[in-house]
C-alpha cells in the first residue's frame, strides 16, 4: 500500500465521522422538536457506513488484486428511526392530542452523547493515521538524502 492510499482511506474516514457528528449534533439539537415541517415530533436519523473498494483506476485494480481487505468508508445513507415517538403527558402544550399527550421525539440523549463519543473517538484514530502516514513518509524521504 502506499502512502497516498493510507492518506485517501483515513481521509474517507474522517470525512464520514464528520458526516455522522453532524447528524448527532442534529439529533441532540431537535431533542424537544415536537413538531416539524412534514409534521409530527423530529425523527432520530442515523448514518449507514459502507465499505468500498478505493476507486476504480488501474492502479487500484492491480492494488486489489494483491490486497483485497483495502476499503474506504462511504456514507451509504442518512435513515430515520422507526420507533414510534415517546408520548408525553403535557395538556397544556399546543401539539397535545385530545387526551393531553404530546408526542416526543424518540431521542435518547445518553445514546446521543456515546454516539458522538464514538464518532469523535473515530475521527481521533484516522487523525492518528494520517499523522503517522505523513511522518513514515517523511522519514522516508530523509533517509533518501
Amino acid at each position: 500500500m502506499s502512502f497516498l492510499e493510507g492518506l485517501k482511506i483515513s481521509a474517507s474516514g474522517l470525512s464520514a465521522e464528520r458526516i455522522r457528528m453532524n447528524v448527532i449534533s442534529s439529533n441532540l439539537a431537535n431533542a424537544n422538536t415536537s413538531r416539524t415541517e412534514e409534521g409530527g415530533p423530529y425523527k432520530r436519523k442515523d448514518v449507514l457506513f459502507t465499505a468500498r473498494n478505493s476507486g476504480l483506476s488501474f492502479d487500484n485494480l492491480m492494488r486489489l488484486a494483491f490486497d483485497p481487505n483495502l476499503k474506504e468508508v462511504k456514507v451509504d445513507g442518512i435513515t430515520e428511526d422507526r420507533r414510534a415517538p415517546r408520548l408525553v403527558f403535557n395538556p397544556n402544550h399546543p401539539d397535545a392530542n385530545e387526551n393531553g399527550y404530546v408526542a416526543m421525539p424518540n431521542i435518547s440523549i445518553m445514546e446521543e452523547m456515546v454516539n458522538m463519543i464514538t464518532s469523535n473517538r473515530s475521527f481521533e484514530s484516522n487523525t492518528q493515521a494520517i499523522n503517522a502516514t505523513k511522518s513514515m513518509a517523511t522519514t522516508a524521504i530523509s533517509i533518501g538524502r
